[in-house]
C-alpha cells in the first residue's frame, strides 16, 4: 500500500484487498467504526482533498460529497485501478511513495489517511509530507495503529509477549508479514504531531469492540451501537486498536 524510497514495506500490487481483506472476511463491524469516525471528524466542505493510501476507494463515499476535488493516492495501481472502475470520473487517481507525495506545498483544503500507519517505518518523514501538502487551516484526519491496546496490555503482563506496550518505541511486528507491521504508542505520534506543527482537535477510540468473541456474542449492528458512544467517551484512555486524529495546519 505505501513505499519507502529505499524499500517497499507493503507492496498491494496483484493483490486483492477488496475481496480478500474486507468482502470475504468478517469485517463489517470495523467498516462502521471506521466510517462513524470519519463523519465524525472530517470538514463538511473542501475544496481539494486526498484520501492518502486510500486503496480502491473504500471510504470514498464518506468524503466525496464533502469536497469539490477528490484525489486517491495509493502505491498500489491495481487498487487504483479498481478505484477507477468503482468511482470514475469522481476522484482522480496518483500513485507514488509516501514520502514523496505529488501535490504541491498547501495544496489540499483536507485530507484523510486511515490503515497506513502501521506500514510506516519513518513516521516522522510521512507525517512531515501531509503537513507540507495541508492548507495554513486545512485538516488531516489521521487513524493510528495503537499498540497500547487491552489485549497487548494482557499478553505482555502474563508474558505470552515480549512487545512492552507502556514505554514509547515504536513495536514492530515481524511475525505477521516479512516486513512486520508498526503499532504505536499514543504519547509516541502525538508528540511528532506537535513537533511537526499541527494542532490536535479532537481525538477519538475507534474499534473498540474488535474481537471475534464479541462479534459472536453481540453481532455486528449490537457492536456498532455501542461503538457510537464509545469513541467519544473512550478517547481519554486510548486504548483501542485504532486512536483517530484531528488535525488542523495552523493559519499562517
Amino acid at each position: 500500500m505505501v513505499a519507502m524510497s529505499e524499500k517497499v514495506i507493503s507492496d498491494y500490487n496483484g493483490y486483492d484487498y477488496k475481496k480478500i481483506f474486507w468482502e470475504d472476511a468478517d469485517r463489517e463491524y470495523e467498516d462502521q467504526a471506521d466510517r462513524m469516525a470519519i463523519r465524525k471528524l472530517l470538514p463538511k466542505r473542501m475544496e481539494k482533498f486526498a484520501d492518502i493510501g486510500g486503496g480502491y476507494g473504500r471510504l470514498a463515499n464518506e468524503y466525496l460529497r464533502r469536497a469539490r476535488k477528490v484525489y486517491l493516492f495509493d502505491y498500489s495501481k491495481t487498487e487504483l485501478e479498481q478505484a477507477k472502475e468503482i468511482y470514475g470520473d469522481k476522484i482522480e487517481t496518483k500513485a507514488g511513495d509516501i514520502y514523496e507525495l505529488p501535490f504541491k506545498d498547501n495544496e489540499l483544503d483536507g485530507l484523510l489517511m486511515v490503515r497506513v500507519t502501521h506500514h510506516l517505518k519513518n513516521m516522522d518523514k510521512a507525517i512531515a509530507e501531509l503537513y507540507r501538502v495541508l492548507k495554513p487551516g486545512g485538516v488531516a484526519v489521521i487513524e493510528v495503529a495503537n499498540k497500547r491496546t487491552l489485549p497487548k496490555m494482557a499478553r505482555y503482563v502474563t508474558g505470552r509477549s515480549k512487545v512492552n506496550p507502556f514505554d514509547r518505541k515504536v513495536a514492530n511486528y515481524k511475525n505477521i508479514s516479512k516486513d512486520g507491521f508498526y503499532n504505536y504508542h499514543p504519547k509516541y505520534v502525538e508528540e511528532i504531531f506537535a513537533k511537526t506543527g499541527f494542532k490536535t482537535e479532537k481525538v477519538l477510540s475507534v474499534s473498540n469492540f474488535r474481537s471475534k468473541g464479541l462479534k459472536k456474542i453481540f453481532g455486528t449492528k449490537n457492536l456498532v451501537k455501542m461503538e457510537d458512544s464509545a469513541q467519544q467517551l473512550l478517547a481519554g484512555v486510548r486504548f483501542a486498536p485504532s486512536i483517530y486524529y484531528k488535525l488542523r495546519k495552523p493559519e499562517e
